[in-house]
């Protein structure tokens, strides 16, 4: 996929890219797979806001994607590939030999025409989901499911892919795109391959206006505000922190205050974690 540079006509296009969408077919998307979203604003049932810079935005209808890849043994042809604006990774739609279509995340490598199946006799091939215990060890992995018959839950988003590392007992060590090194079940479903639209973490939204389009409000310095409204205002001009360092707009600290009561349950399966050296 091609990143498309824009000439700088204004302040907004200058440095601004977008995705060219070549790969994608020019099509409607599946109507029996679309749900309706109801936005929030980031507000609760009060009507207070819970979740702050969210509002306004697009309209959107939401994909239902098949997660599970539980149809087993059945193969599917990919009938398109198309975006998705709910998340960063492309979708393709698989038409069923039995008549039922289904979305997934597109990985790399999947073109419409293509045949996939699901299984745990299934091929090690680009699209196709089976159980880890049968997947070669070193093979790239995506939409990995944590609890076997859940969905998948891990290593969804654009351009990522996990590494099965190795195999001992009733568990396999997978890296993850953070670097950590998990042990998840051999029963648990996987999809082989990595997923698509690698080049989006390298497109530019270049304006204020393609945010709010995302339905993403602005976010405003606490510096800038006054002592009422943040712990970091007030002041005349440029005004430092100070003690006891940078808070959030409720008076927590910011930075290195460890905010859980106890470990989680799954702490124990992670092998490596993400941020050791």
């Amino acid at each position: 996929m091609a990143v498309k540079k824009y000439n700088p006509t204004s302040p907004g296009r200058r440095g601004m890219t977008v995705a060219t969408f070549e790969e994608l077919s020019k099509v409607e998307p599946e109507k029996s797979l679309l749900v309706s979203i109801k936005r929030t604003g980031g507000r609760n049932a009060q009507g207070k806001i819970t979740v702050r810079h969210i509002g306004g935005g697009n309209k959107l209808k939401y994909r239902i994607i098949d997660f599970k890849r539980d149809k087993d043994n059945i193969p599917a042809k990919v009938a398109t590939v198309e975006y998705d604006p709910n998340r960063t990774a492309y979708i393709a739609l698989l038409n069923y030999a039995d008549g039922e279509k289904r979305y997934i995340i597109a990985p790399v490598g999947l073109k419409v025409g293509d045949t996939v199946i699901s299984g745990a006799d299934s091929d090690i091939k680009v699209g196709n989901a089976l159980p880890i215990k049968n997947i070669p060890v070193g093979t790239f992995i995506h939409n990995i499911e944590l609890r076997a018959g859940k969905g998948g839950q891990l290593v969804r988003a654009a351009g990522n892919g996990a590494q099965l590392m190795a195999k001992e007992g009733e568990y396999a060590q997978v890296r993850l795109p953070s670097g950590e090194v998990r042990m998840i079940r051999l029963e648990c479903r996987a999809t082989i391959g990595t997923v698509g639209n690698v080049t989006n973490e390298i497109v530019s939204i270049g304006k204020a206006g393609r945010k709010r389009n995302m339905g993403i409000r602005p976010t405003v310095r606490g510096s800038v505000m006054n002592p009422v409204d943040h712990p970091h205002g007030g002041g005349e001009g440029r005004s430092p922190i100070g003690h006891p360092g940078p808070l959030t707009p409720w008076g927590k600290p910011a930075l290195g205050y460890k905010t859980r009561k106890h470990k989680k349950y799954s702490d124990k399966f992670i092998v490596k974690k993400r941020n050791s050296k």
